[in-house]
């Protein structure tokens, strides 16, 4: 079978598929004991520059489960300290910035990436590619708002009080800082695409913070400024935001092909929202995996049934695997929708 013509691609087409197709957000970690194992010892950051260590993990899911597509393994910091932001990846915590952003000098410390600022990704892709044969490989970026909020917040916050500050109080140097962060996520997407990913996702992980008029105003034109520089690669571009059901026809009119949904809103109804001609991607709530296996997979038939109301359906969790989630359940989850025929 060639490449492009994977149940996951043709599903990002909208096109028909044999199966449902199936992969997991945070499917390359968390839960795998060979994961743990091979990352023993190994700060996180250290181990995303590591090429032959990014390839074993970034397969690792895909031998277990047998998922329609991998996803590399990095994180959405990794272009942030390619470009000499000092920031760590505290365990427990999250990303944890030395010298939070809060005026223009420092927006103007942020260069540019360049694919010379990160050989490893490149490196890693090519060898993730070359042991995956037809099964696509997605890249990742995190979005402008969410890179924004670890930089202006000093890391992860709950209410996200400096961040929106700033966005209200000097929406100069706001969209001076976003407008920094969408070059780099585009080009830090671009690497990827390049050395051989099949589609990229652009995380937003905190977009759901906003009100629909304030993403529009702030944080949509900077989203889809990263979605349109790499429109001409051609590979299907996914959108993904926690706790955006409000904001979900915004981010389908930014640009991408599939827009990822979390667990609140079916897809029937996410569809509706989005617009015409979008995929969908997702979206069983990643705690029915430590559910009871039949009431899982009733509940996974569910979506699927939902998701034929979209052009498109990649079948994936409304947010990435939760640690202590069993492996073999996931295992089963896959094989299931695999399988699953209609009612």
């Amino acid at each position: 079978m060639l490449l492009s013509d994977s149940a996951f691609l043709r599903a990002c087409r909208g096109e028909r598929v044999p199966h449902v197709p199936v992969w997991f957000m945070r499917q390359a970690g968390r839960s795998l004991p060979e994961y743990r194992a091979l990352r023993e010892g190994v700060p996180m950051l250290e181990s995303c520059t590591r090429a032959e260590l990014v390839v074993e993990i970034t397969m690792q899911p895909v031998r277990r489960y047998g998922v329609d597509a991998a996803i590399l393994f990095s994180d959405i910091v990794v272009p942030l300290k390619a470009i000499g932001v000092d920031l760590d990846i505290v365990p427990g915590t999250g990303p944890v910035v030395a010298a939070p952003i809060r005026d223009l000098a420092a927006v103007g410390q942020l260069r540019e990436l360049t694919p010379e600022d990160v050989p490893y990704v490149t490196e890693a892709i090519r060898g993730a590619v070359g042991e995956l044969g037809a099964t696509p490989l997605i890249g990742f970026a995190g979005a402008p708002f969410t890179l924004a909020s670890y930089l202006i917040e000093g890391g992860p916050s709950k209410d996200h009080r400096l961040t929106k500050a700033m966005m209200y109080g000097e929406p100069d140097l706001w969209h001076a800082l976003l407008g920094r962060l969408a070059k780099i996520a585009a080009v830090f997407l671009r690497v990827q695409a390049e050395a051989g990913a099949s589609a990229v996702q652009l995380f937003d992980s905190w977009a759901g913070t906003l009100g629909r008029s304030d993403y529009e105003k702030y944080v949509r034109p900077h989203s889809q400024a990263v979605l349109e520089a790499v429109a001409d690669l051609g590979v299907p571009r996914i959108h993904f935001g926690v706790g955006t059901g409000e904001l979900l026809a915004s981010m389908g009119a930014a640009g991408a092909e599939v827009v990822g949904v979390d667990w609140r809103v079916p897809l029937d109804e996410a569809s509706k929202r989005i617009g015409p001609g979008r995929a969908v991607q997702g979206n069983l709530d990643p705690t029915l995996a430590f559910a009871p296996t039949a009431v899982m997979t009733a509940r996974a038939g569910e979506v699927i049934d939902a998701g034929r109301h979209a052009p498109g359906h990649v079948f994936n969790l409304g947010h990435g695997v939760l640690p202590g989630t069993d492996p073999d359940q996931l295992a089963r989850l896959v094989d299931f929708v695999h399988g699953y025929q209609p009612r």
